[in-house]
């Protein structure tokens, strides 16, 4: 049979032969011919190992168990283990055969049923014969005793109740010479301190001197051919051995310091020229780590990972690295003293051993030697693999921004992975660079006359180019002036045309990122301001990109030559030198960032098409890279960003200090001004606002990215005020603010006010509607959401969640609390946006769900709007 089927040619003649083996062996089934009974199961055996289904011959294992002789028994025995498991119904039918056999007086009989028992055995099988193995325990058969062992463990884990019962036979196991029987009952030994607490204390009173008795035994037994591996004798038994006391030992002072004379003898004594050697000392160390060992040990074990580090096997340089990470916490002195090998193993060939070694070297700096570690690791750095050196970079920003006791250090470390891996530095890392270097006003000169030569150098390297850029629009007076020199610093000499060279070289360079290209607008923009002889020459500039294939930089394009053609009245004002940004603050917001970012990975909601929106308007992250610098956002990024976090993209947005507006709590007036733009060009006060502060809430003007001019013949006395929401202007062409005298002022557009609407009222809570419709643009419609508790239990953890259509946007503003107080005794606010974008086919619809908490237990209600004013 297994010759015919390795001859067929392709899967249709395979299952032919099958079939017909398979049909042959039923009708010998139905037949009963007891002579091709165990000939039959063998084949059945091989089927099954193909794939093909042999439940039909589950019986034929249970007759041929209840046989007298041994070959079939043998056979029955094999089928019962391949073709069953123990959720099978008929494997209840053999227990009655086990029992029996486990009592045969022929031992190779008995040793079947016990590999039977062992490999098969369900929980009642375990319960019923479970006195049997007891006995067979004792036998003095030694395949016996080592089988009955080995089928002991199945028990114990299948019935932990039964571990007390195999104790002490287990204890009196480890008095055996041989070592099967040795390895089985010490593999039983581990198994009962798992199972059962009674078990490892006693374990640990009557079996410690009996295991020490055997590693001393067999680390110093003479050559034995049956148990000798490459010049060790059984490594395997050494091995588990030290696995137990490594259990026995944990926690408990006295039988680790019992331990500790012989661990330190198979330390010392152990060849580690034989990879069985190794696997000896690894397993010694990791029970030294493992127990209440003293610090002489602790320092033999770390010193024996020490020498694996210098093994040319990878296997083994990889898990003394593992090892070593653990053992600095145990003791981190002693991993010190390997730190120069550990830094070698960071240079390796090897890609996983690379890694390793870094993560061990990130915990081995501190205070005292990141400086050295610091340097080694830079260095390095140029010549690291590409795909090596994001992982490299991140590392050592890592551990710069975390010891640096000095802001110069800190500057140059920064500066040199910018110019070698610039291309790998995230951009939060170039955000937290650029808010040092604005709180170092004694530094400003010397950065930016590093970054300028840096950037002549490796003008190549994305994040340098953006930290560069910044640094000389922002303090471009400074490189020219060479102000603010440093004690041993050269003076370098660069004129006003060769910093706009530089933006402008950045410029042509990176021109398809539009983060870079932004950027290094926004720098030729302040130069203009900063040397005005370059004004018409960065004007020209600044032109070439008015028909940039990336909207970003066309848009900013046209805004810039509108600023530097008719605005010289306000350009000074409006590009002076950024102010201070508040360090503390950043780094507060950065934490929360990255933990927000975490918590969001391990709970990111799944949402199918036109299924629920994020819960209590969770913003979705903006498409466009960086922020507008006259905040003409993306109209699928609103400016009332809802969320604390900011994404790495961000950066920019965040320096200029024009990112998300938040939004305020019901009845508390936003802080934030109702026009950026005036607090951009620091013009004036805030403009007034339409309507009483409490209903409303402050946004700045959006429009598209048109040719509009928005500082036409705008004097410094200028006040312009704006509707509290976002309008969108859609004038093409046109200068809003052209011919606008000091007095003149605009007024943003009426909103259409509706009736409230009670959109969900039951029992316990009550949702009404506030509804406006949008200025300007009539599909869309703002909705405040009100929501009252009427029963006398508190809510907390409420969150509101909302379903629509696909025809449909909408957009959740984040809920003004999550706890709804009892009895109506206040009530929770929260914001929506939604565009209907078949407005006057088809109404609007939605479907809502509240989940909150009441005493603890979770409730949910859910249910539909469908009584929104028509025309919506």
């Amino acid at each position: 049979m297994i010759r015919a089927i390795r001859a067929c040619k392709t899967a249709a003649e395979e299952r032919a032969v099958v079939r017909r083996e398979c049909a042959a062996i039923r009708t010998a089934i139905s037949e009963n011919e007891p002579a091709l009974r165990h000939r039959n199961m063998a084949k059945l055996m091989f089927i099954h190992m193909l794939g093909y289904p042999t439940h039909f011959a589950h019986m034929e294992c249970l007759k041929l168990i209840a046989a007298a002789g041994y070959p079939e028994k043998r056979v029955g025995y094999l089928g019962l283990m391949l073709l069953l498991d123990e959720r099978q119904e008929v494997l209840m039918l053999v227990t009655n055969s086990l029992k029996q056999d486990l009592n045969h007086p022929n031992q190779f009989i008995v040793g079947l049923a016990l590999c039977a028992l062992g490999n098969i055995c369900s929980a009642e099988m375990a319960r019923d014969l479970s006195p049997e193995v007891e006995r067979l325990m004792r036998s003095r058969e030694v395949n016996t005793k080592k089988k009955a062992a080995l089928c002991s463990i199945r028990i114990v884990r299948k019935v932990p109740d039964l571990a007390e019962n195999f104790m002490a036979l287990a204890a009196s196991l480890l008095k055996e010479k041989h070592h099967g029987v040795l390895i089985s009952a010490i593999q039983l030994c581990t198994e009962l301190c798992k199972a059962s607490k009674d078990a490892l204390e006693y374990l640990r009173k009557n079996c410690i001197e009996g295991l020490v008795r055997i590693l001393r035994d067999v680390s110093n037994s003479s050559y034995a051919p049956e148990y000798d591996v490459s010049g060790i004798a059984d490594p395997f038994l050494h091995i588990r051995v030290l696995k137990l006391m490594r259990i026995l030992g944990q926690g408990d002072a006295d039988c680790s310091e019992y331990m500790n004379d012989i661990l330190a003898q198979v330390a010392t004594k152990t060849d580690s020229n034989k990879n069985a050697g190794n696997a000896i000392l690894y397993e010694c160390v990791q029970t030294i780590m493992g127990i209440e060992a003293t610090s002489g040990l602790r320092v033999l074990a770390i010193n024996i990972l020490g020498r694996f580090l210098s093994n040319r096997d990878n296997n083994i340089r990889y898990v003394a690295l593992n090892m070593l990470m653990r053992a600095i916490a145990v003791d981190a002195l002693a991993v010190q003293r390997h730190r120069t090998t550990i830094l070698e193993c960071v240079k390796d060939a090897d890609a996983s051993i690379r890694k390793r070694a870094l993560e061990l070297v990130f915990l081995l700096v501190n205070d005292t030697n990141v400086k050295p570690l610091t340097k080694e690791l830079i260095d390095y750095l140029s010549i690291a693999d590409p795909d090596f050196k994001g992982d490299l970079t991140s590392k050592i920003c890592s551990i710069v921004e975390k010891f640096s006791q000095e802001k110069l250090w800190y500057l140059d470390q920064m500066f040199k992975v910018l110019s070698l891996a610039g291309n790998h530095v995230k951009d939060d890392v170039c955000h937290a660079l650029i808010v040092v270097l604005s709180n170092a006003s004694e530094l400003q000169g010397y950065s930016v006359r590093s970054l300028y030569k840096a950037l002549q150098a490796y003008g190549k390297q994305g994040s340098l180019v953006r930290v560069a850029v910044w640094c000389i629009g922002e303090y471009g007076e400074m490189l020219v002036n060479n102000v603010g020199m440093l004690d041993g610093e050269e003076k370098i000499t660069v004129t006003e045309s060769d910093a706009v060279d530089a933006v402008e070289i950045a410029l042509n360079r990176h021109s398809a990122d539009a983060t870079t290209g932004a950027m290094c607008l926004v720098a030729l923009l302040k130069l203009s301001s900063r040397f005005p002889s370059t004004s018409e020459r960065v004007k020209q500039i600044v032109a070439r990109n008015k028909e940039n294939a990336v909207l970003e930089l066309q848009q900013r394009s046209i805004e810039f030559s509108s600023i530097i053609q008719r605005h010289q009245s306000i350009r000074s004002s409006l590009l002076e030198r950024m102010p201070v940004l508040d360090e503390a603050s950043y780094l507060v917001k950065r934490a929360t960032a990255t933990q927000a970012t975490i918590s969001a990975n391990k709970h990111a909601p799944t949402v199918a098409p036109g299924g629920l929106k994020l819960p209590n308007g969770v913003a979705k992250p903006t498409s466009a890279p960086l922020a507008d610098l006259l905040d003409l956002s993306s109209d699928d990024a609103p400016a009332s960003t809802t969320t604390s976090t900011t994404t790495p993209n961000d950066f920019l947005q965040d320096l200029l200090g024009i990112g998300g507006v938040s939004t305020s709590t019901a009845g508390v007036p936003s802080t934030a001004s109702t026009d950026i733009l005036m607090d951009l060009l620091s013009i004036g006060s805030s403009p007034l606002q339409n309507g009483t502060p409490g209903q409303a809430e402050s946004k700045p003007v959006h429009a598209v990215p048109e040719a509009i001019d928005l500082l036409g013949s705008l004097s410094s006395t200028t006040s312009v005020s704006a509707e509290t929401k976002p309008t969108r202007l859609v004038s093409q062409g046109m200068d809003l603010l052209d011919g606008l005298s000091s007095s003149t002022s605009v007024s943003g557009l009426e909103k259409t006010v509706h009736p409230s609407i009670t959109a969900f009222q039951s029992t316990t809570l009550k949702i009404t509607f506030d509804l406006k419709r949008q200025p300007g643009n009539p599909r869309e419609t703002t909705i405040h959401a009100t929501f009252t508790n009427l029963t006398s239990s508190t809510y907390t953890d409420f969150i509101f969640q909302a379903a629509v259509p696909k025809f449909i946007q909408l957009k959740l503003d984040p809920a003004s609390g999550n706890t709804v107080p009892a009895n109506g005794n206040g009530s929770v606010t929260q914001g929506l946006s939604v565009t209907n974008n078949q407005q006057g086919q088809k109404p609007l619809a939605m479907r809502i769900r509240m989940s909150y908490k009441v005493n603890g237990e979770d409730r949910l209600e859910q249910g539909q709007v469908s009584n929104f004013p028509s025309g919506l």
